[in-house]
């Protein structure tokens, strides 16, 4: 029977092959900013996300999908297959002066667009690059055949022509051509549409597509569109405390954590009910602008999965929904508390972000936040799409990464990884090829553990355990992920022997891939973060404005 399942299954395999090579099929990513895990509707949310809603009840869920924790790190390793160190971008987009952490995407690291442009494809992005601010590091530079979004790691959603230090423009770029945003556009809209247009364009050709759809929502600043704020007009007076239970028992109604589930408690989180009316008030209307923005986005989806019907190119198409990093917990920097904005929560001009007291119901039931290597941190949702080709409605553990999705795509897109490219030799893929997992739902066969490393936060995964130090500390701490992704009782005292193995092979990876010691490279103030992130406390009491 073994190996009759075993012949099945290579059959399957070689019938994939050899349909794929007839018809190459299309690839949309789709990736958000500062997404909570439990955010959206299929992983135990309540904002209204009908159209993730669908394409996970007719794909697939992962349980465990890791990300590097925040923004441009994440960006490296997603668009290279390589750790972020590897591709160049090993702390930030800032140049810290080695070649692991120049801030740019190296050219030893090609980028999706890259490889596909050589293997036929259209190459498409809308939204955030942030890999890369000078303009020879640009999209249209690395691959790209079409780019419209920003630059950088922020921007602003609205733009209201009377700039300030408080208010700057939106900086976007079309082509590598300057884009003005119209006042009373939403960026939101913008980069769905500009992703639309491009798709439509590909009516006129029998190209396959490569689209990357970087979504700026729900990153600070907290703006939305009144319609979408309406939406959720007192939804969120229960509080804190009540909608992470509420979110919790629907995950694990849906199955994506167990019944008895460790769930990662925050003493900093002060209970709601110690809160003020008027401090309850202030804090509902971040979440509702919160929640709308996460609602534009879904609705952004809704108009690419109608143009792909239209097109007809939608029973050829994989759609894979990533999240960029766990929720934003930490303070409000200088210059970005409430005092400063210029409006209303949610409005033009005001500069509002969730804060640790929300985020730490989005990313439920983890612990931690972006930038932290706990799993509040680098877990995020992953939806795969692809129709009569995946089956809908399953959710697989997978413990994946995004080294991973480089070599799921080229497998499927039949596109070969050049050893040299434009004479320069090229660095070897990292990662595996999640397409037996994504249509066979076969475990995936990973050679070596997955390990991270920024600003000074050290985690690797095998297995079952993960190792994890969090900076300053240099301590290793030890879980069990199956009993505990909680992350609530550290086994390193009693599993050293565990400890000895995972570090030494974190010591092996941190060598291969240039890692330097945070305290020898770690820049001086608050250079190369875009905004708030991560960790310590929420403003005092988790109140102050």
């Amino acid at each position: 029977m073994k190996k009759m399942l075993t012949t099945l299954a290579l059959l399957g395999c070689f019938s994939w092959s050899m349909a794929q090579q007839k018809q190459q099929p299309n690839i949309i990513l789709i990736m958000v900013d500062d997404m909570g895990y439990s955010d959206i509707a299929p992983y135990g949310g309540e904002i209204q996300t009908p159209n993730l809603s669908r394409l996970a009840a007719e794909g697939l869920r992962l349980q465990e999908f890791y990300n590097n924790s925040i923004c441009a790190p994440t960006r490296a390793s997603l668009l290279t297959g390589q750790s972020n160190h590897k591709a160049g971008i090993g702390f930030f987009n800032v140049n810290l002066g080695l070649p692991a952490y120049q801030g740019y995407l190296n050219r030893e690291s090609l980028t999706l667009a890259e490889v596909l442009q050589q293997a036929g494809y259209s190459t498409l992005m809308s939204g955030k690059w942030h890999v890369g601010d000078d303009s020879i590091y640009w999209p249209n530079q690395r691959g790209f055949d079409r780019f419209f979004g920003f630059i950088g790691g922020a921007s602003n959603y609205f733009d209201i022509g009377n700039y300030t230090d408080k208010v700057p423009p939106v900086p976007l770029v079309e082509n590598n051509q300057r884009f003005n945003l119209e006042p009373g556009h939403y960026l939101t809209d913008e980069i769905a549409g500009h992703a639309v247009k491009f798709l439509e364009e590909q009516s006129h050709t029998n190209k396959p597509f490569f689209l990357y759809v970087a979504y700026n929502a729900p990153h600070w600043p907290l703006q939305a569109l009144p319609e979408d704020i309406a939406k959720y007009k007192g939804r969120y007076a229960i509080g804190w405390d009540s909608l992470r239970n509420e979110r919790i028992a629907r995950q694990k109604k849906l199955g994506l954590i167990k019944a008895d589930a460790t769930i990662a408690p925050d003493p900093e989180v002060p209970g709601w009910e110690s809160l003020t009316y008027d401090e309850k008030k202030l804090w509902e209307k971040k979440m509702e602008v919160y929640a709308a923005m996460i609602d534009r986005m879904d609705q952004g989806i809704g108009k690419i999965l109608d143009k792909l019907k239209a097109l007809k190119k939608d029973d050829n198409t994989l759609i894979v929904f990533i999240s960029d990093n766990g929720a934003q917990g930490g303070f409000i920097p200088a210059g970005r508390k409430r005092q400063r904005s210029s409006g209303p929560i949610g409005s033009a001009g005001s500069y509002d972000y969730q804060e640790q007291s929300w985020a730490h119901v989005s990313n439920s039931p983890f612990r931690s936040y972006k930038a932290s290597a706990y799993e509040g941190g680098i877990s995020s949702p992953l939806i795969a799409w692809f129709p009569a080709k995946i089956k809908g409605g399953g959710i697989a553990r997978g413990t994946a990464h995004l080294i991973d999705l480089a070599p799921t795509f080229y497998e499927i897109a039949g596109a070969a990884y050049p050893a040299t490219y434009h004479h320069i030799t090229t660095n070897p893929l990292q990662g595996v090829s999640l397409a037996p997992l994504f249509f066979s739902l076969r475990e995936i066969d990973r050679a070596v553990p997955l390990f991270w490393e920024r600003a000074g936060n050290r985690a690797v995964r095998k297995g079952k355990w993960k190792l994890i130090s969090s900076y300053p500390s240099k301590q290793w701490e030890l879980y069990d992920m199956d009993r505990d992704r909680g992350e609530t009782n550290d086994l390193a005292a009693q599993q050293p022997q565990v400890v000895k193995e995972l570090s030494a092979a974190y010591d092996v990876w941190a060598k291969n891939n240039n890692v330097v010691d945070y305290d020898k490279i770690k820049p001086v103030g608050p250079a190369g973060f875009a905004g708030p992130t991560g960790g310590g406390s929420p403003s005092p009491a988790g109140r102050k404005q």
